[in-house]
């Protein structure tokens, strides 16, 4: 069986657990005591942790000797959550394990060494679009695996808020695949081969912070791709809808003043869209670099597009750099 395949019902378990979070505690960012601000001002919620505790329990009981590269932390945990709240956590963790589980042994889960060396490193986000999850929009549970000379290999999205119905993206032997959240019949995935911009669909970001809305703008005009279409959503639904064919292209570039991007935000995308014959790379069309621990140290941003006009957007980013 290939490995991912075996992590397939922990990361149900993840995405239930985060739906019966949200349905129960989050009511709106500014009200909610469910969620915190950890450094740097990005929002955490009990879902974040639950859900981590849960991927990475499995993870090292059926691969003990794999590394994990993931976004939150033991001691993350009991600094900024109340005793309250790490009670509801361990509940929440109890019930979608079907077993009693301790603080302590979520704190255990939640740990991980970002130096340590391993054949395979999975790459964890446990809730990728936070806010979006907050606000009730777009998040999705992601989990990406890296090679021993840290190339993504493979990657699957849990997908709650998928149009429709809530979605699982997995690769599997180098193809990618989706099925219903709740179980049944997978279908294989192919990013589209469109042409012309009047048909195509561009994915970018919700949150102004996170990417230039009009930078996307003047890109498409280089590229000539004005005509497309343009939907912001959360989190890496986004790769997600590039590599199901529904989306042709996926946009990120990195903000003056921000730090670099975060692997978890990009691995598990990444690992779908490639499976799916979509190319994702850097601005300049170079490959991502996850060699570089827990960010894409050495990358400027990220395109994931069809192969049709990948290049246009290179070409476009290239002279609307010279202008």
């Amino acid at each position: 069986m290939d490995v991912l395949q075996r992590l397939l019902p922990a990361a149900r378990q993840a995405a239930s657990l985060c739906q019966r979070v949200q349905r129960v505690h989050i009511r709106s960012a500014s009200q909610d005591d469910a969620v915190r601000r950890k450094e740097g001002h990005e929002p955490v919620t009990i879902a974040d942790y639950g859900a981590q505790a849960i991927l990475c329990r499995a993870i090292r009981r059926l691969f003990p000797d794999d590394a994990i590269i993931a976004e939150e932390g033991g001691d993350e945990f009991l600094q900024l959550i109340d005793t309250g709240e790490r009670e509801e956590v361990r509940r929440q963790v109890s019930a979608a394990l079907g077993e009693e589980v301790s603080e302590a042994q979520l704190c255990v889960w939640l740990d991980q060494d970002h130096s340590r060396e391993a054949e395979r490193t999975w790459v964890i986000d446990p809730i990728d679009g936070t806010k979006g999850f907050i606000a009730s929009r777009h998040y999705v549970i992601a989990v990406g695996l890296l090679d021993a000379s840290r190339q993504v290999v493979a990657g699957l999205l849990a997908a709650p808020g998928w149009p429709g119905a809530g979605r699982l993206l997995y690769t599997r032997a180098g193809v990618a695949l989706m099925e219903p959240l709740a179980g049944g019949a997978a279908s294989q995935l192919q990013v589209s081969r469109r042409r012309e911009p009047a048909d195509m669909l561009l994915m970018e970001s919700f949150e102004p912070a996170h990417t230039s809305h009009s930078r996307m703008q003047q890109v498409c005009e280089t590229a000539g791709l004005a005509a497309a279409r343009i939907e912001r959503i959360d989190s890496q639904e986004k790769y997600g809808r590039v590599a199901a064919g529904q989306a042709d292209l996926y946009l990120r570039q990195t903000l003056p003043g921000r730090g670099a991007h975060r692997i978890w935000d990009h691995a598990a995308g990444t690992a779908l869209v490639q499976a799916a014959g979509g190319i994702v790379s850097d601005l300049d069309g170079s490959a991502l670099d996850f060699s570089q621990g827990p960010t894409l140290a050495r990358n400027k941003g990220v395109i994931a597009a069809n192969p049709n006009i990948h290049g246009r957007v290179v070409d476009g980013l290239r002279a609307l750099a010279t202008q």
